[in-house]
C-alpha cells in the first residue's frame, strides 16, 4: 500500500518552473477519481515547494473539477504576495484534463485588539488504548489509508450529522497542514444519513479555514464533524469542523455536494 509520505515522495519537479509531476496510485482512489483530501494534500505540498518562507496556512479554497487518476502535473502560480499574506494557485491534472484547482492563502499572525473564540466541542471522546476502531469500508480504496472510531446512534446527533474521529495510520514525516488537510475531506457526505444507502455521489466545492498557525494533536486523532443543513435537487451544502485530541477546534469548513439519488 502507497503511503501518502510516499505520493508526496513521488512527485518530481520538471524543466518548467513550479510544476510537479507523479501518480495517484490505486489505493487512493474514490471511484474513479482520487480521494479529495489526497489531491488537495498534493497540491498543498506542492504550493509550499513553490515559495520560501510562506506564512502560516489560513484558507484552502478547492474545487473539484474533473476525475483525478495515474499520471498527474501540479501546477503552482503565485497569484499576489503581500506584506502579510500570499495567495498561492495550484492546479492539478490528469490524462482526463484539470481535475483540482485550490487557491491557498498563507498569513501570518498579525497585532489585533480582537481576540474571540466561540466554538462547541461534540460529546465525544478521543479513542482510548481498546476501543475498536475500524479501517474503512473495503469497497473504498482510499478509506482503508485510515483509521476510523464513529458515534453514529446517539441521540444527540441530527438527522444529517456524522461525527467520526480519524487517523492516518501512516503519517510519519508529514507536515502538519498537509495532514490536516488529507483528512478534513474524509467523512461521507452528510446528506447520505439522510437516504440510508449508498448513491453516486461528487464534492463540487470544499473550503477550509484553519484556526491557528500550526494545529497538533495526540496520536494522531482528529475528530471530524458533518452536518448537512440543506439537500435537494440532488445538492447538498454542508458545515463541517475539525477538532483536536484536546478537544480544541482547529478547523472548520463548509462544502458542496451533489448526489445522484
Amino acid at each position: 500500500m502507497t503511503t501518502l509520505q510516499q505520493v508526496l515522495g513521488g512527485l518530481e519537479p520538471s524543466d518548467e518552473a513550479n510544476v510537479w509531476r507523479g501518480t495517484i496510485p490505486d489505493n487512493w482512489l474514490q471511484g474513479r477519481t482520487a480521494y479529495g483530501g489526497l489531491s488537495a494534500a498534493v497540491a498543498l505540498h506542492c504550493a509550499l515547494q513553490s515559495q520560501d518562507d510562506l506564512p502560516p496556512l489560513r484558507s484552502a479554497q478547492v474545487s473539484f473539477i474533473g476525475p483525478l487518476s495515474g499520471p498527474i502535473t501540479v501546477s503552482v502560480h503565485l497569484l499576489r504576495r503581500g506584506k502579510n499574506a500570499a495567495f498561492v494557485q495550484a492546479d492539478v491534472a490528469s490524462e482526463a484534463g484539470l481535475g483540482l484547482r485550490c487557491t491557498f492563502v498563507f498569513m501570518r499572525a498579525i497585532e489585533s485588539a480582537v481576540d474571540h473564540r466561540a466554538t462547541e466541542t461534540p460529546d465525544f471522546a478521543c479513542p482510548a488504548p481498546g476501543d475498536r476502531t475500524f479501517n474503512g469500508n473495503p469497497n473504498v480504496a482510499f478509506s482503508q489509508n485510515f483509521e476510523f472510531l464513529d458515534q453514529r446512534d446517539a441521540t444527540a446527533l441530527r438527522p444529517a450529522e456524522w461525527l467520526r474521529w480519524t487517523r492516518l495510520v501512516e503519517r510519519d514525516g508529514l507536515d502538519p497542514m498537509v495532514e490536516l488537510i488529507a483528512i478534513g475531506d474524509c467523512l461521507p457526505p452528510a446528506a447520505l444519513r439522510l437516504l440510508g444507502r449508498n448513491v453516486p455521489l461528487s464534492s463540487m466545492t470544499w473550503m477550509l479555514n484553519v484556526l491557528g498557525p500550526a494545529p497538533t494533536t495526540r496520536d494522531g486523532w482528529w475528530l471530524l464533524r458533518a452536518n448537512a443543513d440543506y439537500a435537494r435537487a440532488g445538492s447538498s451544502s454542508q458545515q463541517m469542523g475539525i477538532w483536536n485530541a484536546d478537544g480544541e477546534m482547529v478547523a472548520e469548513q463548509m462544502q458542496s455536494v451533489a448526489l445522484f439519488g
